[in-house]
């Protein structure tokens, strides 16, 4: 496919997230959620849909979808109802799946995130609850043979569906999107967001159409627990229906899924409608009543939301929006930026190093993380020990190379104490030279050791300057102050040489 052909059509994208709510019981039974236990050892008679057994709705996972609905400007439905959805699948022990339909229990709402630099939010349609299904495990060894197992351990876990309105445009901005409300639900606390798990995982509906032309077919492909998946898979959607409609057929409605070592997406089935499902009100629940004392209840239990804390950020530290939403996109990553901080301000040197902090946390903080594969939570280096860190390099006792000596020690867990910074600058010899006498001496050393330098500054080369820097610094092993070196070079090649000197 061409990229003028690309370009002349429009990708048209909504999601449906399934989130796993953080409950120690099931939606509908008090069999337990945990995640690993052997199979069929967490399914009750009530997951196992045994006769006689009556399901009772979880007042905690209803608390949890009104935590999301409040936190994204959404309506709580006063009264919703939960419905019967009618399908057969071998893990499925009822025969239908218990979830909301027609009136679900949060309804609109709009999920924002920064995508290219720029503010953007995308509209939701609603949020239902709803219990998941089991697990079925192919390729089993049986009698000499292969089978599959059903596991039911998972059956009845309750979910949140989002629904979001067909208005991403983009794969990359599905999966900006997807990481917004990845990062939203871990911060409420009312899901683990582990995607290996499967405790957040999206299908996408993608179709494409010409650029303000009626909406294309669309396809769903199902369970993408990676969001460089859902990319991927996006993206490759899209380029299929194109060139299946550029090469005159005619896209399919259907469910699809991806097959990350391939690259691209297979069908699964023909896609259901919602009259499929021959969905009606579940005879054995009554209706969800949501009172608004309990709203308020919760409203004053949410803690401040990422945007909130962004907003704050940027107001009160004069941080850019993009530092804003990287130091906001997890509570872990908020709190120690904060407590980083408050280090710096038991010094008296945290007005002008909010941004220091921020550039630490983002540059080599994270990229210490991302090669040891590890979590902020797992991090070596406190908060305390980087204020400190900060501090140091603030008030002039570290070079910016030397600062990362420091880090690199404390990483490596030369010392755990906060203490640890000044400990590690005096066992190195890691001080910064800031002696004038010391620093001129260095000075006139190697300007006569590079007259050529010399000659290309005076000749107008500024660049010349930044070499005999270099030296400088060298000479210090990187300790001598770059601010210092650099005015201590510019008086000595902008005086008068002797010769040029009137008798």
């Amino acid at each position: 496919m061409s990229s003028n052909s690309a370009s002349s059509w429009e990708i048209v994208i909504g999601l449906e997230t399934h989130v796993q709510l953080s409950t120690a019981s099931k939606m509908f039974s008090t069999a337990p959620t945990a995640y690993g236990a052997a199979p069929n050892t967490q399914a009750s008679v009530v997951d196992l849909a045994l006769p006689g057994a009556l399901p009772v709705a979880n007042r905690a996972a209803v608390e949890r979808a009104i935590r999301l609905g409040l936190a994204i400007h959404a309506s709580i439905a006063p009264v919703s109802v939960f419905a019967r959805k009618n399908y057969f699948y071998p893990d499925l022990p009822k025969g239908y799946q218990i979830s909301q339909f027609e009136i679900p229990v949060v309804q609109g709402g709009a999920v924002p995130f920064l995508f290219n630099g720029t503010l953007r939010s995308v509209q939701l349609t609603r949020a239902h609850l709803e219990e998941d299904a089991g697990k079925s495990i192919h390729g089993l060894a049986f009698e000499g043979g292969v089978a599959t197992g059903i596991d039911l351990n998972r059956a009845g876990t309750p979910l949140l569906e989002v629904v979001t309105e067909p208005v991403m445009r983009s794969a990359a901005e599905a999966a900006a999107y997807a990481r917004a409300l990845h990062a939203l639900v871990m911060w409420l606390d009312i899901c683990d967001g582990n995607l290996q798990e499967g405790s957040f995982r999206c299908d996408a509906n993608v179709s494409v159409r010409r650029p303000g032309g009626a909406l294309g077919t669309r396809c769903e492909i199902k369970n993408l627990n990676s969001f460089r998946f859902l990319e991927r898979a996006i993206t490759f959607e899209a380029q299929r229906q194109i060139e299946l409609i550029e090469d005159g057929g005619t896209v399919r409605q259907e469910t699809r899924l991806f097959d990350p070592d391939r690259g691209e997406t297979r069908t699964m089935r023909t896609k259901e409608d919602s009259h499929d499902y021959r969905y009606f009100p579940d005879p054995d629940l009554p209706p969800l009543v949501i009172a608004p004392a309990w709203i308020e209840q919760v409203r004053a239990s949410l803690p401040e939301l990422p945007g909130q804390m962004a907003e704050r950020f940027m107001r009160d530290h004069a941080l850019s929006a993009e530092d804003a939403a990287y130091l906001t996109q997890s509570r872990a990553h908020a709190a120690y930026f904060e407590a980083c901080l408050q280090a710096m301000e038991s010094r008296n040197d945290a007005a002008h190093g909010a941004k220091l902090a921020a550039n630490w946390i983002m540059g080599e903080l994270a990229a210490h993380l991302n090669r040891a594969e590890l979590e902020l939570d797992a991090v070596a280096v406190s908060a305390a020990q980087l204020g400190l860190l900060i501090t140091r390099l603030q008030d002039g006792t570290l070079s910016s190379k030397t600062a990362r000596e420091v880090f690199a020690a404390l990483w490596d867990g030369e010392d755990g104490t906060p203490g640890a910074v000044d400990t590690i600058i005096e066992a190195r010899g890691l001080r910064q030279v800031s002696d004038t006498g010391a620093i001129a001496a260095a000075v006139a050393a190697v300007l006569a050791a590079n007259p050529k330098n010399v000659e290309e500054y005076r000749a107008g080369k500024a660049k010349a300057l930044n070499a005999l820097v270099g030296q400088v610094m060298k000479a210090s092993g990187g300790r001598a102050n770059p601010q210092q070196v650099g005015e201590a070079l510019r008086a000595a090649l902008d005086a008068p040489s002797p010769a040029s000197t009137p008798a």
